[in-house]
């Protein structure tokens, strides 16, 4: 008896994936950033406090409705083309008929072939058809608006509440590289963890980010520096 053979695939994760990621890795390098900036300024640690659980919720918010009208653009967008496809079902069928078994004679299906599976698809289910081979929207990459945003939301607080703890524990005069060291490690994870879900090399993944964040805290911290104020 032949075993069924199983594929695990992970593009269907690739929405909520892609906010959880780009939430929490926000929330790190940013608040780690603002922390760094502000201890460089000279503030006070109440200050520092104040000014990276203001992040923290300012952050969240922003991404929640950046994440939010973005995919929801998307969404319009998708819903727009369905409408446009629709319409022309009903129109021109024949016309759309063919233009299925084209699609497929494109992907190396002979001329009968083509044409009975696109007359099978059109049958069983025609707007889901030219959604997914015309068009390519599919039911596990079409836009999740509340999915992106609750996502990125959270895990951009999760990021950021990090960082933002560890001050409370950590002296004034080692803030300067005790919060820097702590963001990489929790970015060196992130990035090893997303790309480990995502089927890409972990290491690869743990040094793009950390390179990222190393950048924006430098930055961060020189004009806190040069500057004196807390940014």
């Amino acid at each position: 008896m032949n075993v069924p053979h199983a594929e695990k695939h992970r593009i269907h994760r690739s929405g909520w994936l892609r906010a959880a990621v780009l939430g929490a890795n926000d929330g790190i390098v940013s608040t780690a950033s603002l922390i760094v900036g502000v201890a460089a300024a000279g503030a006070e640690k109440s200050n520092i406090i104040l000014a990276g659980a203001a992040g923290l919720v300012a952050g969240a918010m922003s991404m929640a409705a950046g994440e939010y009208v973005s995919v929801k653009s998307q969404e319009d967008t998708e819903a727009a083309d369905l409408k446009i496809e629709k319409q022309a079902l009903l129109d021109h069928w024949d016309e759309e008929v063919e233009e299925l078994a084209a699609i497929y004679r494109s992907r190396g299906l002979n001329d009968e072939l083509a044409t009975e599976v696109a007359d099978q698809l059109m049958k069983h289910n025609p707007l889901e058809a030219h959604a997914r081979d015309e068009i390519g929207i599919t039911s596990e990459l079409s836009a999740q608006p509340l999915q992106a945003a609750f996502w990125s939301a959270l895990a951009f607080s999760v990021g950021a509440a990090a960082p933002l703890l560890s001050v409370s524990f950590t002296p004034p005069g080692a803030l300067l590289w005790v919060v820097p060291v702590i963001a990489l490690l929790l970015l060196g994870c992130l990035g090893a963890a997303a790309a480990r879900v995502g089927g890409a090399p972990p290491l690869r993944g743990s040094m793009r980010v950390c390179f990222w964040g190393m950048l924006a805290m430098g930055l961060t911290a020189t004009v806190g520096k040069i500057f004196g104020i807390a940014l």
